[in-house]
């Protein structure tokens, strides 16, 4: 398993705005990403910066989403700056041990 680390920031991040970005409409389409086991979506509160964290099934698919089209959108739109990614591969067995929200492993207790 991998996580994909996403932040930036925007240049004006209004309440407006900020409540725009934290609706179920705009989750779902995350629901079609190859290979994505779950995104967690992270903000500052009341700030500009913001960001998610991503567990993918494969490396490949963590790579293939960030030369996609939802990231292409972030990169094109003006308002979106200081975008940074990085790739993580899951460390299994201490992850297991201190209870990691990532699918298939199983605790080290059980």
């Amino acid at each position: 398993m991998y996580i994909l680390q996403v932040n930036f920031a925007y240049r004006n991040m209004s309440p407006a705005l900020h409540a725009a970005n934290n609706t179920e409409d705009r989750a779902k389409p995350f629901l079609d990403v190859r290979g994505l086991l779950w995104k967690i979506w992270l903000n500052t509160e009341g700030g500009p910066k913001v960001g998610g964290l991503y567990c993918f099934d494969s490396r490949a698919n963590a790579e293939a989403y960030l030369a996609g089209p939802i990231v292409a959108r972030m990169k094109a739109n003006p308002d979106m700056v200081d975008l940074t990614t990085q790739i993580y591969a899951v460390t299994e067995a201490p992850s297991r041990i201190t209870h990691a929200p990532v699918p298939f492993l199983a605790t080290a207790a059980q």
